[in-house]
């Protein structure tokens, strides 16, 4: 048991290291992002039972329909509930890169669960490959949503309401298309799956470093405000 919550928990834990430890001045408070971590893990109870119910009644005709559209929009607006909620008016949100790692934070917990689960009913072969894309997606799905909520909070040239939108339309965007080629199967499923994920490293990794320099410049007004 200790060697598979050590396997099911690793992977979240390193993407989200790499993802704290690049942020270069004022780093978040551990106990913060501890939070909204814990807050990211309890989701998945209420999600997984909302999707229990609506399996059970039979509301979904479609396997398709049901593991695409509603899993990704059940999943993504939870997540996003809680970050503009619980982390959005906080006043540990300090700078846009902020988002990212509270985003980060919150899809981490909610993936570290499900893998939990998932290795738990279907045991460790999975692992490497359970690391590689549902916890590495959900983390990336979290990071590009907040990015737009810094985007919202912080950036004076962008309108809050749009932003706060867009960072759960396109969090929901990208992972209908993740669980979309997952459903499609077939011979060509890999061929598919391998150039998305690179995207969407690709992708992320770009609003981490813009998140990036938009503290630093933050953070260059301040000290020229305080002198």
């Amino acid at each position: 048991m200790f060697m598979l919550l050590t396997v099911a928990i690793a992977p979240g834990l390193a993407l989200f290291s790499y993802f704290y430890l690049r942020k270069q001045i004022q780093k978040e408070p551990s106990k913060n992002l501890f939070h909204s971590y814990i807050y990211g893990m309890f989701l998945t109870f209420p999600i997984l039972f909302i999707q229990f119910v609506f399996e059970e009644e039979g509301v979904f005709h479609s396997d398709f329909f049901r593991e695409t559209l509603f899993t990704s929009g059940l999943e993504e607006f939870f997540k996003w509930l809680v970050l503009f909620i619980v982390v959005y008016r906080h006043v540990g949100f300090q700078d846009p890169y902020d988002g990212i790692l509270y985003g980060a934070s919150v899809s981490l917990g909610f993936a570290t669960v499900e893998n939990i689960l998932y290795l738990l009913t279907f045991g460790m072969d999975q692992a490497l490959m359970r690391a590689l894309l549902p916890v590495s997606s959900h983390a990336l799905f979290g990071v590009v949503m907040g990015y737009y909520l810094g985007q919202a909070k912080f950036v004076q040239e962008t309108s809050t309401r749009p932003m706060l939108f867009m960072s759960l339309l396109s969090a929901f965007g990208l992972h209908f298309i993740y669980n979309a080629i997952l459903q499609a199967g077939g011979t060509y499923n890999l061929y598919l799956l391998v150039p998305f994920m690179l995207f969407l490293w690709w992708f992320a990794l770009t609003k981490v470093k813009r998140a990036h320099l938009l503290t630093i410049d933050r953070y260059i007004e301040e000290q020229r405000a305080i002198r």
